[in-house]
């Protein structure tokens, strides 16, 4: 091969390697950078788990209703009848009563809570258990919604009735149903304001849900029993 012929495959190899060489560094730097978004996803969602959840803890145990220490943790509670109080919105629970209540120690100090920790004695006698969240949610109901009204049926048409009195006696309108959207947002809110379970840090606040189908005019006296990881506590609680 003459050596013109070469030193000509010799360039031409070289210019080849120059284009392509720096065709391979956006590669390299968009996978660099797809490596970057994900570790930043994994930290922000490390953020989320890590924050707090429950009802914001008040400033102080003098805060609420009523107080009592159980060892090295001072409790403070209140009681909130069927209302459910949440950061969003106040939703009601017939079937359900609700108390507050928050947990506070010294700094840096951390608490194993259990939804068994906590039952309310109602009138001095019945002593009621406290209840996982995800069972009251049938029982939520949001005070501010208002149900669309029905249309009227129009005359003539193919209504549902009882049968009797001639087919006169039509059987009431089924009631409109909450949309899913907005009970579905509605659950999320009771989920988060929970009392939460496991390894806390102090303050830590959250509802407490007690089954209790009464009216709270029938309630004369309430006791919260706290018997946990910090110790006993009994809390008078104003009906």
């Amino acid at each position: 091969m003459p050596i013109f012929s070469v030193s000509r495959f010799l360039t031409t190899c070289v210019l080849m390697y120059a284009v392509l060489l720096p065709a391979q560094e956006p590669a390299t730097s968009l996978q660099d950078a797809t490596v970057k978004d994900n570790q930043a996803n994994k930290d922000n969602q490390a953020n989320k788990d890590n924050q707090p959840k429950g009802m914001p803890p008040r400033a102080a145990p003098s805060e609420y209703q009523a107080q009592a220490k159980a060892g090295m943790v001072t409790i403070g509670a209140e009681f909130m009848g069927h209302s459910v109080p949440t950061p969003e919105q106040l939703v009601e629970a017939e079937d359900y009563v609700v108390v507050d209540a928050g947990l506070f120690g010294p700094p840096g100090a951390r608490i194993t809570l259990a939804r068994g920790d906590f039952s309310l004695r109602v009138n001095g006698k019945k002593t009621l258990a406290s209840e996982p969240y995800e069972l009251v949610f049938k029982s939520l109901k949001d005070p501010e919604w208002i149900p669309p009204t029905p249309a009227e049926p129009k005359s003539g048409g193919s209504g549902i009735t009882t049968g009797g009195n001639g087919g006169q006696d039509k059987l009431p309108p089924i009631p409109p149903k909450m949309p899913f959207e907005l009970r579905r947002a509605m659950e999320r809110h009771v989920q988060k304001a929970s009392m939460e379970e496991g390894d806390r840090d102090l303050p830590r606040a959250g509802l407490l849900f007690f089954l209790y189908r009464g009216k709270r005019e029938g309630i004369h006296s309430l006791e919260l029993i706290y018997s946990g990881a910090a110790g006993s506590a009994t809390l008078e609680l104003q009906p």
